[in-house]
Formats: structure tokens, sequence, C-alpha cells
């Protein structure tokens, strides 16, 4: 578990209770839930106990200061290998994805969007759907990403990775959503991108929440991410020092001073 002493001391809201398993969502039970999770980049200890929950159709954002472990806490969530979990529960849906390698996830739907988006290269926008949507279990079809991403329709028959940033960003997340996922997991999804593009991801975020797709963001961004998220879990140092409403993190000015250096 957690080490209680390692939380910090911010006046004005509840240190979380993870020595029970608490469950800090707002409605029960847990569609995905991390229990005390430990890994480790080598011999560096990178993730250090960590434990949430998230229920269905929830935003959740993932925050901290740069080297809180926000992105190796997605990794080990999508059971990349890097870093290694040697330690805790993973579950979505009911399934152990702690016993699960990463293709094994994806298949029982988990999607990553990593920071560099890995669009393949020499593949035009809509090449890349379609491999994406080889999947034995198929979801969105390619004319209804167009629909959502008019950008993407007008530029399907160009090469993924002559696209701008903003347009890659909404081709990878297209290319999770042609598979069938419960749970999606954006990694600093706004880096680099104008704020009229950002308002266009909020827009499609909002649009995936309204299907049911439960999405975890982690950005460093924060007050956009808080914004736009139901609920927030804050880093520090590998360990959750917050777990409760993102209007909460947006209310209290000492927290976020203290995590987040806003």
């Amino acid at each position: 578990m957690a080490d209680q002493t390692l939380l910090g001391e911010v006046q004005g809201y509840e240190r979380p209770d993870h020595r029970a398993n608490a469950n800090h969502a707002a409605t029960a039970p847990a569609f995905f839930s991390a229990h005390d999770i430990h890994a480790y980049y080598g011999e560096s200890y990178i993730v250090q106990g960590v434990s949430f929950n998230i229920h269905e159709g929830e935003i959740l954002a993932l925050l901290g200061r740069n080297g809180a472990g926000k992105t190796s806490t997605l990794r080990a969530m999508a059971r990349t290998g890097s870093p290694l979990v040697t330690h805790g529960e993973i579950w979505l849906d009911r399934k152990p994805l702690h016993r699960m390698k990463s293709y094994e996830a994806a298949q029982n739907g988990l999607a990553l969007v990593p920071e560099d988006r890995r669009i393949i290269q020499g593949l035009t926008v809509e090449e890349n759907l379609e491999l994406a949507r080889i999947a034995p279990d198929p979801g969105w079809e390619i004319e209804r990403v167009y629909e959502l991403f008019p950008r993407l329709g007008e530029r399907r028959k160009q090469e993924g990775t002559t696209l701008s940033g903003g347009e890659q960003q909404m081709l990878a997340i297209g290319r999770a959503l042609v598979r069938q996922i419960k749970l999606l997991l954006l990694d600093e999804p706004y880096e680099g991108l104008a704020p009229v593009i950002v308002d266009e991801i909020e827009k499609t975020l909002n649009v995936i929440k309204a299907q049911g797709i439960t999405t975890v963001l982690v950005e460093q961004n924060a007050l956009r991410a808080l914004a736009l998220a139901d609920r927030a879990v804050i880093l520090d140092t590998g360990t959750v020092v917050f777990d409760g409403l993102a209007q909460e993190v947006l209310d209290n000015e000492e927290l976020r001073h203290e995590y987040l250096a806003i």
C-alpha cells in the first residue's frame, strides 16, 4: 500500500484513505481499479503504491508536476512492460489486466494514445484507420470518425505523418475509436496544440464520454484538464496525494499551488 507518511499535508482537503482501498468515485462498483501499483524503470522506483478507481463514462484527470509519475502510471495501466509492474492489481470491467500483456489488455478494451501519437509513416489517414480496424472486435466505422473529425475526412488520402500536430492527435484518437474500447488513456493530448485545436479535442472527448467510453487524461495543462474532467487524481513522486472531484482541485488554491504549481 502507499506509505501514508509520503502524502503531502495541504490545508483544506481530506487525505484519501487507501488503507482500505477506499472508493473515491461518485458511484460503485468501480469499472476500472488500480490497487497498490508499484513499478520500476530498472532500479528507479517510479510508481509507489498507486491506488484509484474510475467509473464507467467518467473523465479522470491524472495530474502532477513533471516527474510525478503520471505517464509511468498510464503506461503501467496499459501493461506496456515499461515501467515494469512488480506488485499490485489492475482491473477493467472485472478483467484482471495485471495478468495480461499489452496486446491482451488492448483486446479487452484498453486503448493508449501516447504522447508521440505513433502515426504509421507511409500510410494515408484512411490506411492508418483501416489498419487499426483490423482488430477482431472492431469499433466505430471509419465514416463515423470522419463525422467526429471532419478534417480527417478532408485529408483521408494524405499521408498521416504529414498532418499538423492537432490533426495527428485527431487521427491517433480515431485509431483508438475504430477498435472496440472501454477505457481510453490519453498522454498529453494538448501538447503543442493551439487553443482552438484544444477546444476541438475537448469537444471530441465530451462526445466520446456521451458514448459511455471512460477516459483518463494525463495533461500538463492542468486547468484545462480539470475543467473537462469529472474527477482528478494528483500524483507526487509516484504517490497519490489527492483523489476526488475535479472541482475540488479548482476550488483549492493551496492544493493547486503545492502539487500543480498553478
